[in-house]
Parts: structure tokens; sequence; C-alpha cells
């Protein structure tokens, strides 16, 4: 972006210890936009000033994140939100310049060699059993024990690349694929859990009148692929002193499971200097929570 007179007393300015003035500046540099990225950038490679270099980084972070609330409000309100682009919007929270070709490459790879053992004869546990089997077998997913230490193990494309994710970041893979192979199978509001559940084939969702307990032939545990029958989920919501609820066995919408992705990640910002990064993602989340009720 070319730079102006404004700009460039915006930039002396950035080093200001009066407080208000400061936050005047960011407000102003924000509303140039992403444009003004570059010369934020440049600026900050040219000063050796450490304090003035962690404002920089804030500004810039400001605009990313303005230019993410944007994108996620237009993907929310798109007529069929794509669920892998949902996620890697989130991972651009801590990435915005993450590169998303490398990523739909990689899961095409995965949906390649599902596809190639598929056929219109298998049983839908047949099916389900093909998809377990390449993504943890052949692939090597791993899942892991749900922690909020690293952020980096709820974003797809690090999941991917490390091959070890968590159980909300492995059924958002699982799902996705299931979505592009034609699968009859989404994620479910178990309490406490990311489960899939397998629909009868001929199953189409929304349909009145048909409660969708009655229509799913089985589960799958996104984390390992283990499957569960209606008797292991029953059992396990005992335990957990819950009753039978229709609504544990209704499909999530794509803004819901990325709204609980993104509630997930904010608990990775709990410490005292990066809580407005959790209040950021609670923003995020508020955006979708509209398109929830």
């Amino acid at each position: 972006m070319q730079e102006t007179k404004e700009l460039n007393a915006l930039f002396t300015l950035i080093d200001d210890p009066d407080e208000v003035v400061y936050t005047t500046v960011t407000e102003k540099l924000v509303g140039y936009g992403k444009p003004v990225i570059p010369n934020l950038e440049h600026l900050w490679e040219t000063t050796p000033n450490e304090v003035i270099q962690e404002r920089i980084e804030m500004i810039i972070h400001r605009l990313h994140f303005t230019d993410l609330q944007h994108d996620i409000k237009e993907w929310n309100s798109s007529a069929c939100p794509d669920l892998l682009f949902g996620a890697l919007l989130v991972a651009k929270f801590q990435y915005p310049d993450l590169s998303i070709a490398p990523v739909i490459q990689d899961i095409e790879k995965i949906r390649r060699n599902v596809w190639l053992e598929l056929n219109s004869f298998l049983t839908p546990l047949e099916q389900a059993n093909v998809l377990s089997s390449i993504i943890y077998n052949y692939y090597h997913l791993k899942g892991i024990e749900l922690k909020y230490e690293n952020p980096d193990e709820f974003f797809i494309h690090k999941v991917l690349d490390t091959k070890k994710g968590n159980a909300i970041a492995n059924s958002i893979i699982y799902q996705v694929l299931c979505e592009k192979l034609d699968v009859n199978a989404k994620i479910i509001g178990i309490p406490k859990q990311s489960i899939i559940a397998f629909f009868n084939s001929e199953f189409e969702f929304g349909e009145a009148d048909m409660p969708y307990r009655d229509q799913i032939l089985f589960f799958v545990d996104a984390t390992n692929g283990q499957a569960y029958t209606h008797t292991d989920i029953e059992t396990y919501l005992k335990r957990m002193g819950l009753s039978i609820d229709q609504n544990y066995f209704t499909p999530l919408s794509h803004p819901q499971i990325i709204q609980q992705l993104i509630k997930q990640v904010a608990k990775c910002f709990c410490k005292d200097e990066n809580n407005y990064k959790k209040e950021e993602l609670m923003q995020l989340a508020s955006i979708l929570a509209e398109s929830n009720k």
C-alpha cells in the first residue's frame, strides 16, 4: 500500500505512551484493512524497539481478525456452508496466511484411497470398516486425548500434517470424507463425545416425523474408528447419569460443528496474556450462534 502523510503520521504515533492515542491509532490503521499489513510488516522489520514491535504485531493481528470475522459471517450465511472450509477458517485465526490448497489435496488423497475400496454393494458397516481402515491404519491418523495445551491439535492442517488429532478434529475429517464419498454418516450431539452416526442409506435428512435415532444403524468413535451399537451408547449415557434424549441423536449442522470447534480452541487461551484471543474466539462463536437458534 502506498504510504501517505496520514499513514506515516499514524506510524509515528504507534509508540505513544497514551493508551487513548494508541487505541485511536489502532482503530484508524484497522480501518485501512489488509492492504496496510505489508507496510506494518516493513515497519516492524525496521524497528529495533521490542515494545513497538509488539504493538505492531497486535495491530496486524487485529487486521487479520477483522478480516476473519467477515469471512466467518459470509461462510455462515451461505446456502451450504462447506465443513472443511469452515474448519480451515478456524485455523486461520492462528495461521492467517494458511494456504488451503495443500489441505484440500491431502483430503483428496485420502478420499481417493477410500473410494477405490468402496462399491455400491457394501453395507453401511462395511463402508465404515473401509473408511476406518484407510484413515486409521493406512493413513495412520491417531486419536489423542482432548487437552487444551496446544491449539494445533484442533487445526485441521496441523492434524493432517502430524497425523495426530483430538476427537473433534478427527470427527470433522471423518465427516468431510463421508460427505465427499456420499456415505450417509453425520456427527451427532452425544455429550462430551465426537460420535459419527451411520444412518439408513435411504434416509433423507429433514424428513418430517422421522426420529433420527430410529434411522441410525450404528455409531463410530471418530477418535479411533471403533464402532458402537445403540446399547453401547445407551450404556454410556446411563453411566454419565443422562437419560435418552432425541436431540443427542440429531445430526449437527456445519455451523454447529464449527461453533463447537471454536469454543474448544478458545479453552487453549486461558492465560492472562492470551485472554484477548479467548475473547475473540468467543466473538466468532457468537456469530455462528445466531444460525443455531
